[in-house]
């Protein structure tokens, strides 16, 4: 299943111009605006590398129950997947969902990117 995301670029100075003037009420939203922004095109590189796409892909098609059965399927440390999920999870390209006490279970939310960059 296809499951989009649209993504912008936006430098950290314009973001926060951006979010006080939708505070003030001075500026709303278009429907079709990013809700996902990345301060540069580096860091949409790094957050999608193809890692984490490839991260993206095993999560997807395995459904691993834990971080730990992720490890095992990828072959990667537990404390650097969950940093990696940690921060999918923070620009909401994943969920992180607690199944039992100490377990999360990583689940994907976004398997395709639109990505909107202006000058």
């Amino acid at each position: 299943m296809n499951k989009s995301m649209h993504v912008g670029i936006m430098s950290r100075e314009e973001f926060k111009k951006r979010t006080i003037a939708i505070a003030k009420g001075e500026y709303k939203p278009r429907k079709d605006e990013p809700k996902i922004w990345f301060e540069s095109l580096q860091s949409f590189a790094q957050v999608l590398s193809d890692d984490n796409r490839l991260l993206l892909h095993v999560i997807e098609e395995q459904k691993p129950k834990s971080i730990s059965e992720l490890g095992v399927l990828t072959g990667r440390n537990k404390s650097n997947l969950s940093r990696t999920l940690h921060t999918l999870a923070g620009y909401g390209i994943v969920d992180l969902v607690r199944e039992r006490a100490r377990e999360l279970m990583p689940r994907v939310k976004a398997t395709h990117f639109k990505l909107e960059v202006g000058i």
